[in-house]
């Protein structure tokens, strides 16, 4: 609980000094947004993201279409800091809790890029299921897949499954 706190709040602060002058919204909220149009370009799309002038987020248009938006909650910041607090909470040795963070975190950024290019071209082909993919799928993958690397973690290298230790 202490760990997510201070995570959080340091999450908090960062995004109130990120004045969008030279990243907009935020430096990683910016970064996943061209990290997703790369991605959905690579897969033959054509793509734009865009700051929004209206509000802290990033348009992606495809196909001349202003299709969704990229907010702060997009970049998958908040969900690497709840993997992390739990394994921190339930860790193990140093050098494997440590590694198990990175390794963690780096997936879980990569399939948040993945999620949201798949909900993208998902969106664009299917509009009318936009509200089962975001609401539904797309959120149950991410979480989802934290929940399989504290099974994983809680099984494999915590102490708590440590007998006699």
């Amino acid at each position: 609980m202490v760990v997510y706190g201070l995570f959080s709040f340091a999450y908090k602060f960062y995004l109130q000094l990120s004045d969008g002058s030279k990243f907009y919204p935020d430096y990683m909220t910016h970064l996943v947004s061209i990290q997703s149009e790369v991605l959905l370009n690579s897969f033959g799309y054509n793509v734009q993201v865009l700051p929004h002038p209206n509000e802290p987020s990033m348009k992606v248009i495809l196909n001349g279409k202003f299709l969704a938006r990229i907010i702060e909650g997009c970049n998958g910041v908040s969900v690497i800091i709840l993997f992390l607090s739990f394994i921190v909470a339930f860790s193990g040795k140093f050098k494997t809790t440590f590694f198990y963070i990175f390794s963690g975190s780096v997936l879980i950024y990569a399939v948040n890029l993945i999620r949201i290019v798949l909900l993208t071209i998902g969106m664009y082909h299917y509009p009318e299921y936009e509200y089962v993919l975001h609401t539904v799928i797309f959120p149950g993958i991410i979480y989802g897949l934290i929940f399989l690397l504290w099974i994983f973690w809680v099984n494999r290298f915590s102490k708590l499954n440590k007998k006699d230790e």
